[in-house]
């Protein structure tokens, strides 16, 4: 750079090099609007963890049901997945499974209320957000009880079992 150099107040510093290194203590700060990625990256890559935990849940449920049904063998599928086949019942008698029924549900739409109404506002879903799902329902009964239990519930009953196995006991 030659010739006459004006500052207007900005920097009281001579401008005869290439480098301006404006570091203090060898840090590098950025002023705002300079974003960078491993600064605030996690924040955008974790869904919610209850979120994460139910699709999960679902996708094991996907993969039981299609094993389920492929399966030659019911009860011996039913033994190796760890599904219980007695459950406690609410006034302590024994409940036994009995049935599993695997059953295609298609949400067309949702309701919700209105705002001062007593009427559900309904909202019919375009046919392309229609999706097909299944659901998987276990039957225990007792002398006194039957219970008709969703494979969501019983893999949820399970999880926290699957998640200490291999840990350290507190």
């Amino acid at each position: 750079m030659s010739g006459p150099h004006h500052h207007h107040g900005h920097h009281n510093h001579d401008h005869d090099h290439h480098s301006h290194d404006h570091s203090h203590g060898g840090h590098h700060h950025h002023g705002p609007g300079h974003n960078h990625g491993h600064d605030h990256m996690h924040s955008h890559v974790h869904a919610n963890p209850d979120t994460e935990r139910l699709h999960r849940l679902q996708a094991l449920a996907a993969a039981f049901i299609e094993g389920f049904r492929k399966a030659e063998d019911k009860p011996a599928f039913i033994e190796l997945s760890q599904v219980a086949t007695r459950r406690t019942g609410s006034d302590g008698l024994t409940m036994h499974l009995i049935d599993a029924a695997v059953e295609t549900k298609w949400q067309l739409g949702t309701a919700s209320p209105a705002f001062g109404s007593r009427e559900l506002v309904h909202l019919p879903y375009p046919a392309a957000m229609i999706r097909e799902r299944e659901t998987m329902t276990f039957t225990y009964v007792s002398l006194t009880e039957r219970r008709d239990i969703d494979i969501i519930t019983l893999l949820e009953e399970a999880q926290p079992k699957r998640e200490k196995k291999g840990k350290p006991d507190d």
